[in-house]
């Protein structure tokens, strides 16, 4: 069995620190992996990255995550990733990591992702250079998502994971106002997802949204927003490349 921890929009600051830190040193007990899905600060200085950096430096288990558009707010997104990077943390953009729980590889590929809607209801590469260039770059990051996950293929690994900020399946938004359902997520991730093929995906962003979903492919979608799972994280069970079960803190939820 492989244990999947998971949270995201955890958004910390000066203020937040040690808040989670208590319960992250639990992982080792019931996880071989922490996923953290973006908006891990509040307005994205290398200040609340540092706080987020002693919340996770050092632990038992790896730690590998994404940016979200909080992160990105200061216009510092390196530098916030720097921090996190010296703390130990694999910040992936358009990247693949592997890591191992002794006897499984988990490969863990992750992109923030972008929005521009779902499918009937979505942007189109269209009209003025700024609405183009909104449309491209969430393509971009979907083929960034795309070869990640095929490079995995390559690299003998025994589950691999989607991990974005932004939501690839409006399943996971229900709860948000449908009106920005595009600023939230993109089909365009999920078509990246089933394309390549995962065992899991998991993101972030929707603080009101619902935590299951599914890609019109069938692959499991769990939104981990910390305001949709209520706590510290999540842990999620992989059986293997073909049979996902997920479950939290040792209860299961389906």
């Amino acid at each position: 069995m492989i244990r999947i921890a998971a949270v995201g929009d955890i958004h910390m600051g000066p203020e937040s620190k040690g808040r989670l830190r208590p319960s992250f040193e639990t992982l080792p007990d019931s996880a071989d992996v922490l996923l953290l899905a973006g908006d891990l600060t509040r307005h994205g200085t290398p200040e609340e990255a540092r706080v987020v950096a002693r919340e996770v430096e050092g632990l038992a288990v790896p730690v590998v995550a994404v940016l979200g558009n909080h992160d990105h707010h200061a216009d510092c997104p390196d530098e916030v990733a720097d921090v996190l990077r010296d703390a130990g943390v694999r910040v992936l953009e358009g990247q693949a990591t592997v890591v191992s729980n002794g006897h499984a590889r988990i490969g863990v590929a992750g992109t923030k992702g972008f929005g521009g809607g779902f499918v009937g209801r979505c942007a189109g590469e269209f009209g003025e250079p700024i609405m183009k260039e909104f449309v491209r770059y969430s393509r971009r990051r979907a083929e960034t998502l795309r070869d990640s996950l095929l490079e995995l293929r390559e690299q003998d690994c025994d589950v691999r994971i989607a991990l974005t900020h932004f939501s690839p399946v409006p399943d996971t938004l229900a709860g948000e106002a449908p009106e920005i359902y595009p600023f939230l997520g993109s089909y365009l991730l999920a078509e990246a997802i089933d394309t390549a093929g995962a065992d899991l995906a998991v993101h972030g962003h929707a603080h009101l949204g619902t935590e299951h979903g599914m890609t019109s492919g069938g692959v499991k979608v769990r939104n981990v927003a910390q305001p949709v799972i209520g706590r510290a994280f999540h842990v999620y069970h992989l059986a293997g490349p073909e049979r996902t079960t997920a479950v939290a803190s040792g209860r299961r939820t389906g």
